[in-house]
């Protein structure tokens, strides 16, 4: 199999300790000084022909032209941590208090600089490899950012492929499906006002939380009551916050969640109900009332051509009992939809074995998925930008 390459398990190590040294380093959002310039001193070290950085702030793209002319594929890793407080106990754990890595970014950056060595190297193929190191994709929509700089479309990529690692999918294994593969994701914000008061005299107040119990439950009956249980999806409610007394009722209250979901006339739906139920509980109730809805990111679609080229190329890695072509669709989130929105392709799941969860203040992205990722990366630009013979 293509995973015996010499030179790529030459690589690993070296790819190990970018990756631990990511780890221990992790920013948010756009705000990514060390990360971006880590990632660019290492593309100059390996030699790559071009370099754009600050893209969407602080993104980075570099470009390896192969032996011979051809169109352009995109590469795509995303580069930013999130705001927890790590628990793992690693050696390489997190140096900054608040902050980490807790989606395994770090292990995506890093495997795509290893294809990067590997490309640079070798340079077994006819075109350009895009290399595209993305910032702010944990609630920023930083893919679109670096979409709406139209370097892409200068560059001229013909098709873009993203990799994700996955808990519970066994290291040395890949998982994808066709078409919607993760869920649009927006967030919701509800404010409420009443009018407070003493909590002996309900009669003289407005309560909020009263009306706040309302909108939650008639949120809830969306899902079970409008839309179509075959392609329905979720509403989680996940914080509600009025008052801090006993003997008080309160002047305001507030909610906030998210909606996910696979469908876009789904998520018209539920969008459209939740105004309607916002909207119906501040004349029943009396109180002021307003929905914020935010749309962050659409339903990633995974393009069909792109997802057999992309099972291809895992399948040369890893082998066909290895490779599951019908992995479920998730309500996970992801902007690289946007990027699919722009260029056909396709995002392919690799496994991350037995580890807490994405985003669990004791998730550690597994190093042991470091050769799979680097091997993947380089099959799909050798078979994509195959040399004519």
């Amino acid at each position: 199999m293509y995973l015996k390459n010499n030179r790529i398990a030459d690589i690993v190590p070296e790819v190990t300790e970018w990756r631990r040294w990511l780890h221990q380093h992790p920013e948010l959002l756009f705000d990514l000084p060390q990360t971006s310039r880590f990632i660019a001193d290492r593309l100059r070290e390996i030699g790559v022909d071009e370099i754009y950085e600050n893209v969407a702030e602080t993104g980075v793209v570099a470009i390896i032209n192969g032996m011979a002319d051809g169109p352009a594929v995109g590469l795509r890793a995303d580069m930013d941590a999130l705001p927890i407080v790590e628990a793992t106990g690693a050696e390489h754990a997190s140096q900054t208090q608040g902050k980490m890595h807790a989606c395994g970014h770090d292990g995506h950056s890093a495997m795509l600089l290893g294809a990067a060595k590997y490309l640079a190297e070798t340079r077994n193929f006819a075109g350009k490899a895009v290399l595209i190191f993305q910032p702010a994709e944990e609630g920023g929509v930083g893919a679109k950012a670096m979409v709406d700089s139209g370097l892409f479309e200068r560059l001229g990529i013909h098709e873009m492929y993203g990799m994700h690692n996955m808990p519970d999918l066994a290291v040395g294994e890949f998982g994808l499906c066709d078409g919607p593969t993760l869920a649009a994701t927006d967030f919701f914000y509800v404010d409420i006002e009443g009018v407070g008061g003493h909590a002996s005299q309900p009669h003289k107040c407005v309560d909020p939380v009263a009306a706040a119990n309302a909108i939650y439950n008639g949120f809830q009956s969306i899902i079970t009551r409008n839309t179509d249980p075959a392609k329905n999806g979720l509403i989680s409610v996940t914080a509600i916050q009025a008052g801090e007394a006993n003997n008080v009722v309160p002047q305001t209250a507030s909610m906030k969640g998210t909606v996910r979901n696979l469908h876009e006339d789904t998520r018209d739906l539920i969008e459209k109900r939740m105004h309607e139920i916002v909207a119906g509980v501040e004349k029943s109730h009396g109180v002021k009332a307003t929905l914020h809805y935010d749309r962050l990111c659409p339903v990633t679609v995974n393009h069909s051509d792109q997802v057999d080229r992309a099972a291809a190329a895992a399948i040369q890695v890893v082998g066909a009992d290895k490779v599951d072509r019908e992995q479920p669709a998730r309500l996970g989130g992801e902007d690289f939809s946007y990027m699919l929105q722009e260029h056909p392709g396709a995002i392919i799941f690799i496994g991350n074995g037995a580890s807490a969860g994405l985003h669990h203040p004791e998730y550690d992205f597994n190093d042991e998925a470091i050769p799979f990722g680097i091997a993947y990366w380089a099959k799909i630009v050798e078979d994509r930008l195959a040399l004519k013979e």
